[in-house]
């Protein structure tokens, strides 16, 4: 992690950090449209109730690689590990994946992953010193893709999305990766991103903070 933000205060351990946000605040859900495409590095999650698969790609966006799993144990740790993750791989954005119902709609699932990643953004902020944004993209039948990847024998298609890498990380890992795949395989092809981002200013809007639980989070 860095050891100091950009206005020069040293970030403390998750709790404390976190405590500089503000509840209050609403960020914005902008479609893609109205803000620009990330570039460089980004950070695909595939969220789960018990596990967080992650994905990363080079700062060209041309090859995704499983990166690793995050077994869930609090909302604070789950975000203090996820923000040294980004610090590490220098990335520049996050794809946090959508679980939507098979018909395209958006049920009670979906609604508390964007209220999962609205708190992971204002984290990610007060630890990095700077926000990123978060990049909401369909998820649907991205675990299932993934068992069908890591069931391949070496050399199938699996090689493209880091192959040997992900059969050492695990199969949330691979979803993520497929997940980031299918985004940058939509951007390269212009196709209509609506599944909508968070972007939160440099700074937390002023007002009164009741903090986020420290228990155990849902999605």
């Amino acid at each position: 992690m860095a050891s100091s933000s950009s206005d020069g205060r040293a970030p403390a351990d998750m709790a404390s950090a976190m405590q500089l946000e503000t509840s209050s605040e609403t960020p914005s859900a902008l479609p893609p449209t109205q803000g620009p495409l990330p570039q460089g590095k980004l950070l695909a999650l595939d969220v789960g109730l018990a596990r967080i698969g992650v994905a990363v790609c080079d700062g060209l966006q041309l090859t995704v690689r499983p990166l690793t799993i995050v077994h869930r144990r609090s909302r604070n740790e789950d975000f203090d590990l996820l923000a040294r993750l980004a610090h590490t791989e220098q990335v520049e954005a996050v794809i946090c994946g959508l679980p939507l119902n098979m018909d395209g709609s958006e049920g009670p699932q979906a609604q508390t992953t964007r209220k999962w990643a609205t708190r992971l953004a204002q984290a990610l902020r007060a630890l990095l010193g700077r926000p990123l944004p978060v990049i909401f993209w369909d998820e649907r039948l991205t675990t299932f893709a993934a068992q069908e990847l890591m069931a391949e024998p070496a050399g199938g298609p699996a090689a493209s999305l880091g192959e040997k890498h992900g059969k050492d990380v695990g199969e949330d890992a691979v979803a993520a990766a497929v997940l980031l795949r299918a985004y940058l395989d939509a951007v390269a092809t212009g196709e209509q991103l609506h599944y909508g981002r968070i972007d939160l200013p440099l700074r937390p809007s002023s007002g009164p903070s009741s903090g986020p639980s420290s228990g155990p989070a849902g999605v």
